[in-house]
C-alpha cells in the first residue's frame, strides 16, 4: 500500500473515501484510482528527469481512461500512443497533437494518414518499409514529418521475457546496421526529418546497465549526424509490486544516464510508473472452500478483469478491505471464469473470510482495465476516480445490452 490506500478505523480507504462506500454504491468488481497517487508519480518523474530537460509522454496503453488522461494532461504530460484509436482518445482528452508520439511496430496506412492529418508531433518508425510508406504519405501532403528511428539494440534486459522488447528475437525496432544505413541515405526521405533515435528495451527493467548500453549504442549511431540529437529512451521504469524494495527508482536511472546525456534532448515514455500503484481492483468473496488441504477464496473478479497473473505470472498483493485482526493464512484467490489459469494469487495471506467479505487487489492501475475482456460473457467493471473526499464513476459497468448491441 501507499499514502493513497490505507486502513483507517478498521477499514480500507482510498484518499478520503472508504472503499466500502464505493462498493455499496456501484457493486463489485470495480476499479478504483487515486488522483493524488498519479500526480505524485508524475512529480517523481519530473524531479528525476527534469534536470536533464526531458519531456514526458505517458504511455497510454497502460491505462486509457479518459478522466485519468485529463489529469495527466493537466499535469503537463504528453502521450505515447500505439494506435490510431489511442491518438483519437488522447485528443478527446484534450491533449494537443503536438504532444503526442505515435509508436508501434505495425502502423496501418490509415493510421499513418490520420496521424499526418491531425499533426502528430513525433512518429517512431520501426522499419525501412514503414519509412518508405511514410515518405510517400508525407510527400502527397507536402509535409515535413518529424520522426525517430526505433533501435533494436540486441540487448537482453532483466525482465520477464514477454515484456522484453530490445533483444535479437523481438519484433520491435531496427537492427543497428539497417538503422545506420537509413541515416546514411536520408536523402531518400526528403519529407521525413529524422531528429532522433528511440530505444525502448522493455518494461519492469530491474537493472540500469542494459538501458545504458542501449543509449550508448544509439549515440554511436547518431554521432555522425549532427542534427540527430534527440534520444527517446522509452519507459520501463519498474514498479514495486508488493512493496519489493529491490527495484531501482526513476531517479537512479536519471542519475546513471546523466553523464552520457549532455547535449542531447531527452524524451521518456513511462506508463506503469505513473498509474500502476494508483489503482486497485475491489472485489467480493463468493465462496470459500477447503480442498486437498488448500483454501480457495473464490471472488467475483477474475482474469477477465485482470489478465496479468495469467498472462505474465504477475503477482499482485491481495488484502482484505476490513483490517485483519485474526491470523493470516495462505489462500488461493481465484475467479469464476472456467479456466484453470483464472488464479489472481496462488498464495495470498488473508484472514478467515466468508461470502460477502471484500478484498482489494493492489497495484492494478496499469494493464488492468485496458486488458479486460468479455470472456464467458462477463461484463467489464466500472472505473472510479477518487480525488480527496470526492469520488465519481468515470466509466460505468457494462450491461448485457452493451455486449449484444453490435450483433443486433
Amino acid at each position: 500500500m501507499n499514502e493513497s490506500f490505507f486502513y483507517r478505523g478498521g477499514t480500507l480507504w482510498c484518499e478520503g473515501v472508504p472503499l466500502d462506500a464505493i462498493a455499496e454504491s456501484v457493486g463489485t468488481p470495480v476499479y478504483v484510482y487515486s488522483v493524488a497517487r498519479v500526480l505524485r508519480n508524475i512529480r517523481k518523474l519530473q524531479t528525476a528527469f527534469g534536470p536533464l530537460g526531458a519531456s514526458i509522454h505517458y504511455s497510454l496503453k497502460a491505462n486509457a481512461n479518459l478522466a485519468l488522461l485529463g489529469v495527466i494532461n493537466e499535469a503537463g504530460v504528453g502521450v505515447d500512443a500505439v494506435s490510431g484509436a489511442e491518438i483519437a482518445r488522447a485528443r478527446l482528452a484534450g491533449i494537443p497533437p503536438s504532444r503526442i508520439v505515435f509508436a508501434g511496430v505495425g502502423k496501418t496506412r490509415a493510421e499513418l494518414e490520420y496521424a499526418l492529418d491531425v499533426g502528430i508531433g513525433w512518429i517512431n518508425v520501426e522499419s525501412q518499409a514503414e519509412m518508405a510508406l511514410l515518405e510517400t504519405l508525407a510527400a502527397d501532403r507536402r509535409q515535413i514529418v518529424t520522426v525517430a528511428l526505433r533501435l533494436n539494440p540486441g540487448v537482453q534486459p532483466a525482465t520477464h521475457r514477454h515484456i522484453a522488447t530490445g533483444h535479437a528475437g523481438a519484433k520491435f525496432g531496427i537492427e543497428p546496421g539497417a538503422l545506420a544505413d537509413i541515416l546514411e541515405h536520408r536523402e531518400a526521405y526528403p519529407h521525413l526529418f529524422i531528429a532522433g533515435i528511440h530505444v525502448h528495451i522493455g518494461s519492469q527493467l530491474m537493472r540500469i546497465d542494459a538501458t545504458l548500453d542501449a543509449v550508448r549504442l544509439a549515440q554511436q549511431l547518431a554521432d555522425p549526424h549532427s542534427d540527430v540529437r534527440t534520444l527517446n529512451i522509452g519507459g520501463g521504469f519498474p514498479v514495486r509490486y508488493g512493496g519489493n524494495e529491490n527495484v531501482p527508482e526513476p531517479g537512479e536511472f536519471a542519475e546513471a544516464l546523466k553523464p552520457v546525456l549532455d547535449g542531447w534532448h531527452i524524451m521518456i515514455e513511462p506508463g506503469r510508473a505513473i498509474v500502476a500503484d494508483a489503482g486497485l481492483l475491489l472485489a467480493s468473496v463468493l465462496y470459500v472452500k477447503e480442498q486437498y488441504e488448500r483454501r480457495f477464496v473464490i471472488i467475483d473478479a477474475s482474469m477477465t478483469e485482470l489478465l496479468r497473473p495469467a498472462l505474465y505470472g504477475a503477482e499482485h498483493p491481495i488484502i482484505p478491505v476490513r483490517e485483519p485482526v485474526d491470523e493470516m493464512v495462505p489462500a488461493m484467490v481465484v475467479g469464476p471464469v472456467c479456466e484453470s489459469t483464472d488464479v489472481l494469487s496462488a498464495s495470498a495471506l488473508l484472514p478467515p473470510l466468508g461470502a460477502g467479505d471484500r478484498v482489494a487487489v493492489l497495484d492494478v492501475g496499469a494493464y488492468g482495465m485496458v486488458m479486460a475482456s468479455n470472456y464467458n460473457m462477463r461484463l467489464r467493471p466500472p472505473e472510479v476516480l477518487v480525488e480527496g473526499r470526492q469520488w465519481r464513476v468515470v466509466r460505468r459497468r457494462e450491461t448485457l445490452d452493451d455486449l449484444l448491441r453490435l450483433e443486433q
